[in-house]
């Protein structure tokens, strides 16, 4: 972690979050226009780039601890981290998206998982239940709940459908800092951890494997990927704890909106 001390945000902080969260949710969204078998991870990474440096942002990973891309693009049995390159997507392929977003010196991150082509029912399942766990997490990231009731509600409901929740990777506090304290666990015990105030923001980031919870890291010194290379799933929201409900600062509106184009229907997941 960057910073150690809690640090909480006013409004006018988390209004200029939320700015952010916007363009990274543009962002994404002209990467999920390019989403298709054939293209390669490098293309992905190019137009996000060339997105948020023109909408006067800047991409919060390119550069972080020496990361090489402003997207991590981790393709089936692969986690988080992976880096863009050569490879092109396949049919059946799914494909997870995280980026981060700097503007007016605030980060927000998110992160989402797609589908290539025909993607067999199992695999969307797992889809369907990761998202669905971020969800449920966000519910609970309210006035005086605790960091355990986030986690506890993500693994329950990951751990009823047969899936397994990654323990080493955590979600975060954002702000000016792309991780801030606290870690924010996607399992845990209720009424556990530290009591959440208001004006907490946090990323909430739910990384479930189709098989085992175990991880290894590749030789690139980056890309996590599942110790028996099963499919995994990853989706994450920017959001701030509030009184009553939390508030999402970042969005899936804009990609939901071209997958619907896409496919000429709600997806299901």
């Amino acid at each position: 972690m960057k910073k150690k001390q809690l640090i909480l945000k006013t409004k006018e902080e988390i209004e200029l979050i939320r700015q952010s969260g916007i363009i990274l949710g543009k962002a994404h969204a002209e990467v999920a226009k390019l989403i298709r078998p054939g293209i390669s991870t490098n293309e992905l990474n190019k137009r996000a780039e060339e997105f948020i440096i023109d909408h006067k942002g800047k991409p919060s990973f390119k550069g972080y601890n020496g990361f090489p891309a402003s997207l991590c693009i981790s393709v089936n049995d692969k986690v988080v981290h992976g880096m863009p390159g050569t490879y092109e997507l396949k049919d059946g392929d799914i494909v997870s998206i995280d980026c981060g977003v700097i503007l007016n010196e605030y980060h927000s991150d998110s992160a989402y998982t797609y589908f290539v082509g025909d993607v067999h029912p199992d695999i969307q399942k797992l889809l369907s239940v990761t998202k669905e766990s971020l969800e449920l997490g966000i519910k609970q990231a309210i006035t005086g709940a605790r960091i355990g009731d986030i986690g506890y509600a993500i693994q329950a409901h990951v751990e009823k459908h047969g899936f397994t929740v990654v323990r080493e990777l955590v979600g975060h506090g954002v702000g000016k800092f792309l991780h801030e304290s606290p870690e924010v666990p996607n399992y845990g015990k209720r009424g556990q951890g530290m009591k959440l105030e208001t004006g907490l923001v946090i990323a909430i980031e739910p990384m479930v494997n189709m098989g085992t919870k175990n991880i290894v890291q590749e030789k690139d010194g980056w890309t996590i990927r599942t110790a028996d290379r099963k499919p995994s799933a990853h989706f994450e929201h920017t959001v701030a704890v509030n009184n009553g409900k939390a508030d999402i600062l970042t969005t899936f509106e804009y990609i939901e909106e071209v997958l619907k184009t896409k496919y000429g229907q709600t997806v299901i997941y």
